[in-house]
């Protein structure tokens, strides 16, 4: 199968020597999502009329203050904060509106409603979801197309819990019938197998605690916590460089 450009970022996460290749396709959408808001695009009205409205998340902003273009994002927090002021004003005083007279008002007022709306609104997130997506569709769809690509799903190294769900739900929909028996089952088998292993040699890691093992060798527990963590919750740990 002639390698498309949407199937390469797919192909590559499952070519990775990871716990998730979904969560390293995310990792790589997110990586790319910042580098596209702090470069030049922040100066872009479009972009900013967005970022003035929404902002960002918790998750998003420390990664976008790690990438040392204090200026770009100081720019933008200027501009939201600015935007913050304005419509805080508005509303102060303000009580939210029963949604018809058939219906009660939950009572609340409209401050705390668009206070609501910023801690669950970001620029960032917007930006990844359509591309995340997509990808995740792009490896359902190379699974049913492309027995190469079906090689290499059954000989990764599984996926976290999230991401293992996400492709259980969605394989009805973009899986033909006559590959989806066998993707639910090796599936299934990739991530219980591979969630097992990575279980045990988070168990020799915590063994290796006790004064008796002090002198047997760790295997592969060393990173062991790291990889469990990514396993049960989907996200990247960095170690603290010593």
């Amino acid at each position: 199968m002639a390698e498309k450009l949407y199937t390469i970022p797919v192909n590559d996460a499952f070519d990775a020597d990871c716990e998730c290749p979904i969560c390293e396709m995310y990792q790589n959408i997110q990586e790319n999502a910042i580098d596209f808001v702090m470069g030049t695009s922040y100066m872009e009205d479009d972009v900013r009329m967005e970022t003035d409205k929404i902002g960002f998340c918790d998750k998003h902003i420390p990664l976008l203050y790690k990438r040392q273009n204090r200026l770009g994002l100081a720019l933008m927090m200027l501009t939201h904060m600015n935007k913050t002021i304005k419509e805080m004003e508005g509303k102060m005083g303000q009580k939210i509106q029963a949604p018809s007279l058939f219906k009660k008002s939950k009572g609340g007022s409209a401050v705390k409603e668009y206070a609501d709306f910023l801690d669950n609104s970001c620029y960032v997130c917007n930006r990844m979801e359509n591309m995340f997506k997509r990808y995740v569709v792009t490896t359902l769809y190379l699974y049913d197309r492309d027995d190469a690509f079906r090689a290499k799903f059954a000989a990764s190294k599984g996926f976290c819990t999230r991401h293992y769900a996400m492709l259980y739900d969605m394989a009805p929909s973009e899986i033909s019938s006559k590959h989806l028996s066998e993707f639910n089952e090796v599936l299934n088998k990739v991530y219980i197998e591979n969630f097992k292993r990575v279980r045990d040699d988070l168990e020799w890691f915590t063994d290796k605690f006790d004064y008796r093992n002090a002198d047997a060798p760790w295997k592969n527990s060393r990173d062991a916590l790291i990889r469990a963590i990514q396993k049960t919750n989907g996200v990247f740990v960095e170690e603290k460089k010593k």
